[in-house]
C-alpha cells in the first residue's frame, strides 16, 4: 500500500472514532452505512469495533476483495457485516429513511459530477442525531501538486477548475469547504467539524514506506502524528489534498 494511502486511512480512521466518541454513548452497537466501501477497510475496522456495518460498492473487483478480507474475519464480524454490489447513488432503493446512525461516504463523491442529490440521499438515511462522514477532494488546493512538481500549465489551469488529476492519472472532481457545508445546512445535517487529509505526503512524491526505504514504525507515527496537526490547524488543513467533513442530522 502507498504511502499517501496508508495516511489517508490512519487520519480518517482517527478522525472518525474521535466524532463518534463525542457523538454517541460508550459501548453502543451503532448502525452504519458505508457508501462506496471500496475493499472494506473501514466497514470491517467499525465491525471489529461492535457495530452493525452494511457496505455499498459497485465495482465488482473492489467489493470481491472486501468479501475476501470478510470472509478471513472471526465469526463474531462476519455476522455484524453485510455486503452490497450497489450504487450509491441509489440508497434510497435499498434503505428506509432514518436507518442508521453513521453514514460513511469516504472517496465517491469525487467521481460524481452532481453530488448535492447524493449528499442530500445519505442524510436522508441517518436516524436523529446521527453522523455524516464524507472524504472529498479539495477543490481550494487542486493546483498544489502540478504546482510543486514545476508543471506550470496545470497548474494554471487548476485555478480556474474543479477538475483535476488524482495521483493514478485519474481525472477526478474537487469540492470547496464553503459550497460542501452550505449542503449540508440545506439538507438538515449540518457541519460539525472537518478536518484536512494529507497536507504534507501528498505532495512528497514518496509513494512506499517501510524498510525497503529505510523507514521504520518510528518514523511513520511521527510522520501521521506532523499530518494530524496539520489537518486540524488553520491555515495548512485548508490547503490538504482532501478534506473530511463530518455533519449531524437535526
Amino acid at each position: 500500500m502507498g504511502l499517501p494511502d496508508v495516511v489517508r486511512r490512519e487520519l480518517v480512521a482517527r478522525q472518525l472514532d474521535e466524532q463518534i466518541t463525542a457523538r454517541f454513548r460508550t459501548g453502543r452497537r451503532l448502525r452504519v452505512l458505508d457508501v462506496g466501501a471500496g475493499r472494506g477497510t473501514q466497514a470491517l475496522r467499525l465491525a471489529r469495533a461492535g457495530h452493525a456495518v452494511t457496505g455499498l460498492e459497485r465495482d465488482p473487483a473492489r467489493l470481491a476483495v472486501a468479501r475476501a478480507a470478510l470472509a478471513a474475519e472471526p465469526a463474531g464480524v462476519r455476522e455484524r457485516v453485510r455486503l452490497l454490489e450497489a450504487d450509491g447513488r441509489d440508497t434510497g432503493v435499498h434503505f428506509r429513511p432514518g436507518g442508521f446512525d453513521v453514514v460513511l461516504c469516504h472517496g465517491l463523491l469525487m467521481y460524481v459530477a452532481e453530488p448535492d442529490p447524493v449528499v442530500a440521499g445519505l442524510a436522508r438515511m441517518l436516524a436523529p442525531g446521527g453522523l455524516v462522514s464524507l472524504l472529498v477532494r479539495n477543490a481550494d488546493a487542486l493546483a498544489l501538486r502540478p504546482g510543486l512538481a514545476g508543471d506550470w500549465t496545470a497548474a494554471l489551469a487548476a485555478f480556474d477548475s474543479a477538475v483535476g488529476r488524482n495521483r493514478r492519472g485519474v481525472e477526478v472532481r474537487g469540492d470547496r469547504l464553503d459550497a460542501v457545508t452550505a449542503t449540508l445546512a440545506g439538507i438538515g445535517a449540518p457541519l460539525r467539524a472537518w478536518y484536512g487529509v494529507r497536507v504534507f505526503t501528498d505532495r512528497t512524491g514518496v509513494q512506499e514506506w517501510g524498510p525497503a526505504r529505510g523507514a521504520g514504525a518510528g518514523d511513520l507515527e511521527s510522520l501521521l502524528a506532523a499530518e494530524e496537526r496539520a489537518g486540524r490547524t488553520d491555515p495548512y488543513r485548508a490547503v490538504a489534498a482532501l478534506l473530511h467533513l463530518c455533519g449531524v442530522r437535526g
